[in-house]
C-alpha cells in the first residue's frame, strides 16, 4: 500500500488530470502520470472535485471534529443508560 496523499497534494494532481485531459490525453494516461489508479481518481474526484485548498483542510478538520464529538456523545449515551439502570435497580 503507497503513501497517503493530503488533501493539497490531491488536488494538485487533480489539476493536473485536469489540464492533461485538455491537452488531448485519454483519462488512463492522465491517471497514470500521476501514478493512482482511475478508481482512486474518481474516488477524489468525487470527494474533492472543484473545492480549493483551504476548503479540503477545513472539510478533512471538520471530518475528525465529527468523529470526535461521535465518541463523545456515544459514551455519554452509554454512561446514562447505565445510571438509568442503577435507579431503577437493575445493576
Amino acid at each position: 500500500m503507497g503513501k497517503r496523499s493530503t488533501p493539497e497534494e490531491i488536488i494538485a494532481k487533480l489539476r493536473e488530470v485536469e489540464v492533461r485531459l485538455a491537452r488531448g490525453e485519454t483519462t488512463g494516461q492522465a491517471v497514470r502520470s500521476i501514478g493512482v489508479t482511475e478508481q482512486t481518481y474518481y474516488r477524489w474526484r468525487k470527494e474533492y472535485g472543484g473545492l480549493q485548498v483551504g476548503h479540503a483542510k477545513r472539510m478533512k478538520e471538520m471530518e475528525k471534529e465529527n468523529a470526535r464529538l461521535r465518541r463523545a456523545i456515544s459514551d455519554l449515551t452509554l454512561d446514562n443508560q447505565i445510571l438509568q439502570e442503577v435507579i431503577k435497580g437493575k445493576f
